[in-house]
This record gives C-alpha cells, structure tokens and sequence, in this order.
C-alpha cells in the first residue's frame, strides 16, 4: 500500500504576509516559496501553504471548523514555553488526555485553530 511522506495543509487567509510573518516569527516556521498568491512555510515534515483569499470565510465564523491540523511534537512543553514567549495565543492550556497525548491548543492571528501534541511515554 502507498504510503504518505508528509503533510501539507493549504490555508485560506485574508493577509498572507501577516499570516506567514505568524508562522515565522511565532512558530518557528521558515518561508521556502513565495509568488503572487502563495507564501509556503514550513519545519520540520510540516509544509503549510499560505493562500491570499481577501473574500474567504473568517475561519473565526468558522466555530469549530477552524482547526485546520494537529501538529505532532516531540516537547510538547518546550514548544509550548517557546511559542508563549513569542506571543502564540493559547486557547488550551497543556494538558495530558486520556488518550495518551499531552496536548495543548493554539489559535492563529488569522483564527485558524491548531492543536498541537507529544505522545505520553
């Protein structure tokens, strides 16, 4: 069977420098594309690719639909201090789950919703 290499997310923002500004000064992301329409980051296995769409739904009319992906970690603590001290806003505090993840919730400047996760040992 086929398997799958990697991720890539594709978002629908209003502002896609300020977006991947976010994505690169918050989250530790780097820009490794760009033209016209798109902006892709990326780090690590994860690629998000950032695309200008001023008319799009606000993902923050979205309610729970705007969680767009579940990041795997291996700290999710150290991430979680890192992305605090640049100014991520937290809309879930780490906490382990019972089913065997400490995780914790982030919200975008955009209001794309992201959980990100370690795998309890």
């Amino acid at each position: 069977m086929t398997k799958i290499l990697r991720n890539h997310y594709v978002l629908a923002v209003h502002d896609k420098k300020s977006s991947a500004e976010f994505y690169e000064s918050v989250l530790g992301f780097e820009i490794y594309y760009e033209d016209e329409g798109w902006i892709f980051v990326a780090k690590d296995n994860c690629s998000i690719m950032i695309d200008e769409c001023p008319g799009s739904i606000d993902p923050n009319k979205l309610g729970d639909h705007s969680y767009f992906g579940y990041l795997m970690v291996d700290d999710a603590d150290s991430y979680f201090n890192q992305i605090k001290l640049f100014g991520a806003n937290i809309i879930v505090e780490p906490e382990n789950k019972p089913w065997g993840m400490r995780e914790f919730g982030i919200k975008t400047p955009d209001g794309h919703r992201i959980m990100i996760g370690e795998e309890i040992k």
